[in-house]
């Protein structure tokens, strides 16, 4: 299993940015895919969920300003960001459960003032 983050970078706050993520080694038409967020000195929180049947569900934190959706033919989720915030600084991972918890290897954002 495999997952391929990419996208992160440095954008001003109020800007937007989109993260991807390949996923290789998985039903992935089975299964939900999420987005995780790590700030300096903080705990890993979940961002969005997107199920199989494309149902998606945020953080009341990015709710409004963040999309998640996923390609079936490539096999990839991303996460549309908008109207960022510094708060929204952390490194990004995706992250699924097939048969066993795997994380992408994180892409940092970061967000000046």
């Amino acid at each position: 299993v495999q997952l391929q983050a990419s996208g992160g970078g440095l954008v001003q706050a109020g800007g937007s940015l989109g993260l991807s993520c390949a996923a290789s080694g998985i039903n992935f038409k089975i299964t939900t895919m999420n987005w995780y967020r790590q700030a300096p000195g903080k705990e890993r929180e979940l961002v969005a969920t997107i199920t199989s049947g494309g149902s998606t569900n945020y953080a009341d934190s990015v709710k409004d300003r963040f999309t998640i959706s996923r390609d079936w033919a490539k096999r990839t989720v991303y996460l549309q960001m908008s109207s960022l915030k510094p708060e929204d600084t952390a490194v990004y991972y995706c992250n699924t459960w097939y048969r066993g918890d795997h994380w992408g290897q994180g892409t940092l954002v970061t967000v000046s003032s």
